[in-house]
């Protein structure tokens, strides 16, 4: 019995498996590790050898660790938009620390996929278990899972409203080079803006017939579109929650000239704000720029979720 667990990541598995910066066998006899060794020796690699318990526990703690990572960042960068910092600039600074490095410190929606989400649970279960504190990792979890609500709380402080609206959503898997949807932040994003009666646009270049399955054509509810610039007809607003390479050379322009209101709510903090900016657009991201006021606007239960004539405003005095 060995045990020989990967770390391969999505729409990367190729060049990690040529590649590895690591190989870890978990053995209890001598011929097992012979036969291990062998067949990974030509990838030149560090082969990391030890007993069963301890391979299994090394892919846990891996992936734990940099959900750890993104849930510290995402925290971060609440932080900054409190106190008017920039989140990419902190992420910059403590990375070139060579203890800390640059690696999954990208504010934004947070993680999602089969593994990170499996392996804290799974992580969190065996500490449990074994009636070992892990508090930290549970609160990695409970960040991640508010990442959503933060990003949409960003969009409803800019409509107010959003039934009746139309929202173009771009990217639906849970990262780029996929069609994975599992656990994917698009899913939470498309039920809640559904929930508040928001009709919802959606593009994504490779996950869209996985999304079928979860949310089925609806006629003025949901719609699938075949490019950016079909999303933002008549929308709202933009909401970019996967960051594919295509989304940076969209013509801007033209996507401004088809929507209603010229709002960008960016989920991945992959565009320039400058240039958003430039382009006319209302442009938000993560932890780059200062929380607004709330408005002082009333939002009596009987007016949520509808339309009305006027506005209640509270002046303090």
């Amino acid at each position: 019995m060995a045990s020989n667990p990967e770390f391969l990541q999505e729409g990367k598995a190729l060049d990690n498996f040529f590649h590895p910066d690591r190989i870890v066998i978990g053995v209890e006899s001598g011929r097992a590790r012979e036969l291990l060794e062998a067949i990974y020796r030509p990838l030149n690699c560090p082969i990391v050898v030890t007993d069963l318990a301890t391979a299994e526990l090394i892919k846990h703690a891996a992936n734990a660790f940099l959900s750890t990572k993104i849930s510290f960042i995402n925290m971060i960068a609440d932080v900054c938009e409190a106190v008017g910092a920039d989140v990419e600039n902190v992420a910059r600074g403590i990375g070139l620390d060579p203890r800390i490095g640059r690696s999954f410190l990208s504010a934004g929606l947070g993680f999602g996929g089969y593994c990170f989400p499996k392996d804290l649970r799974a992580l969190i279960h065996l500490a449990e278990e074994h009636e070992v504190p892990c508090g930290i990792l549970r609160e990695v979890g409970e960040v991640n899972r508010r990442r959503v609500e933060v990003f949409l709380d960003k969009l409803r402080a800019a409509l107010w409203i959003l039934r009746g609206k139309t929202i173009g959503v771009l990217g639906l898997a849970f990262k780029p080079l996929t069609d994975d949807i599992r656990e994917a932040p698009s899913v939470r994003v498309i039920e809640e803006l559904l929930k508040e009666g928001a009709t919802v646009r959606l593009y994504d270049p490779q996950a869209m017939p996985n999304m079928r399955a979860v949310f089925p054509e609806q006629q003025g509810r949901v719609e699938y579109c075949r490019s950016a610039s079909e999303v933002a007809q008549a929308a709202h607003a933009i909401l970019l929650v996967t960051e594919w390479d295509e989304f940076r050379s969209v013509d801007w322009a033209e996507v401004r000239g088809a929507m209603e209101l010229p709002l960008v709510v960016d989920g991945r903090n992959f565009l320039d704000p400058a240039a958003m900016r430039e382009a006319g657009f209302e442009y938000l991201s993560v932890g780059r720029e200062a929380r607004q006021p709330v408005p002082a606007v009333a939002r009596h239960s009987a007016l949520r979720g509808h339309g009305c004539a006027g506005l209640l405003v509270w002046c303090p005095t």
